[in-house]
C-alpha cells in the first residue's frame, strides 16, 4: 500500500511525538516531579508508538491497522493523562494525542 494515502496520518504522528517529547521534557523541569510522573511515562510512550507507526507506514508495513489501533489507545492515555495537569504543555499535548487517537483509529 502506498503511504500517500496516509498522509494526514503521518503529519498528525510527528506532530504527536514532538508534541509529546516536548511535555517529556518540560514535565521533568517542573517542581513537582513526582505528581509528573506518570505524565512522564505515558509522554515517551506515545512518543515512541507514534514515531514507530510514522516509520512503519513509510516502509509499507502490512500490519497499519494493527499498530494504528495499538497507537490510538496510547494517545487516548496520554491525553487522559496530560489533560488532567494545569500546564501549558500538558493541554497541548493533550489536544494533540487525541487528535492523534482519532486520525489512527479512522485507520484502524
Amino acid at each position: 500500500m502506498p503511504h500517500e494515502q496516509y498522509q494526514k496520518l503521518l503529519q498528525t504522528l510527528h506532530e504527536c511525538m514532538t508534541e509529546c517529547n516536548h511535555c517529556f521534557d518540560a514535565c521533568l523541569k517542573e517542581e513537582d516531579m513526582k505528581m509528573m510522573s506518570e505524565c512522564i511515562r505515558l509522554d515517551r510512550e506515545c512518543a515512541e508508538i507514534c514515531g514507530y507507526l510514522e516509520q512503519a507506514i513509510a516502509r509499507g508495513t502490512p500490519f497499519v491497522s494493527e499498530l494504528a489501533s495499538v497507537c490510538a489507545a496510547v494517545c487516548e492515555a496520554c491525553g487522559n493523562e496530560c489533560k488532567k495537569h494545569d500546564h501549558d504543555h500538558c493541554q497541548k499535548c493533550a489536544e494533540t494525542c487525541f487528535k492523534c487517537a482519532d486520525h489512527c483509529k479512522e485507520v484502524a
